[in-house]
């Protein structure tokens, strides 16, 4: 129920129209913007190109867009919405962009500032994360620009758009664009796409493993069974165990310090991998 406009509602929801859900109506003697309306108002106020500076002004946006995604979200039961013109793909997937830009940014601040930030605005990030697009089809793009020899730069840049706009995707860019500057006319792309991620997986754990001197076995049997459990598991005693071991002689050495750099690597390349990993 929540997905359709109401967190709170325990019983039935009656939708409104197709044509109030688009237009607009008035509710209490108050207009409620339609979709094309707050799309309007979103390329007039916020043109693509123009970077959004000021806190006010992105919080304005993060509230408008948030407002389109929640409305988009409804009018997706309405078979009138495929043929609805009132952006293209490409200029949603590139505000969606700048929206998921701004929520990373406001996620990096420090708990003091995320409690006041939080109080005056909310991300729809559930819903971006419902439709967003899958490894999967990122793939078929790829496949699709292999079959043009490399050579069809509006398919690489729908490759870009899709991935910028996914909440998902993104930790993945630097593996998806890797893959694709080292392919060639004999590449397979399903086949080679799979030996290229176990390979560079096994490098990025190396580069970690050498860097911390963690316990190189027990790091490989946390990451494995991190993958397994779907989460980097920061408490209990598995991830003391892969952490070096320090002498209790060794002089200015923060072991909470080190666990928690451990901690935030392993997070990074957990995101990375996740979800490629069979």
């Amino acid at each position: 129920m929540a997905l359709f406009g109401d967190e709170n509602t325990r019983g039935m929801v009656i939708l409104k129209t197709y044509n109030e859900y688009i237009n607009g109506y008035e509710d209490s003697g108050k207009h409620i913007d339609g979709y094309k309306e707050l799309i309007a108002k979103l390329v007039n106020e916020f043109p693509l190109g123009c970077d959004i500076i000021s806190e006010d002004a992105q919080k304005e946006f993060i509230r408008m867009f948030g407002r389109i995604l929640r409305l988009k979200n409804i009018l997706r039961c309405f078979d009138e919405f495929e043929n609805n013109n009132s952006i293209t793909d490409r200029d949603f997937q590139d505000y969606q962009s700048i929206y998921i830009d701004l929520y990373q940014y406001y996620a990096k601040k420090d708990d003091v500032e995320k409690e006041r930030i939080n109080d005056d605005i909310i991300f729809e990030i559930e819903l971006i994360k419902q439709v967003e697009v899958n490894i999967d089809y990122i793939l078929l793009l790829v496949a699709k620009y292999h079959e043009s020899n490399c050579q069809d730069k509006i398919i690489l840049a729908d490759i870009n758009k899709s991935i910028d706009s996914s909440v998902e995707l993104r930790s993945k860019k630097a593996l998806i664009e890797g893959f694709i500057a080292q392919m060639s006319v004999k590449t397979d792309v399903d086949k080679d796409w799979k030996e290229f991620i176990k390979k560079q997986k096994e490098q990025d754990l190396k580069i970690i493993i050498d860097e911390e001197k963690l316990k190189p076995e027990e790091a490989k049997k946390f990451i494995e069974n991190s993958f397994r459990d779907g989460q980097i598991k920061t408490t209990g005693t598995d991830i003391d165990k892969i952490l070096p071991s320090i002498s209790r002689f060794s002089g200015g050495v923060n072991r909470t310090a080190i666990k928690q750099t451990v901690i935030e690597k392993l997070k990074v390349f957990f995101e990375k991998y996740f979800g490629l990993i069979q």
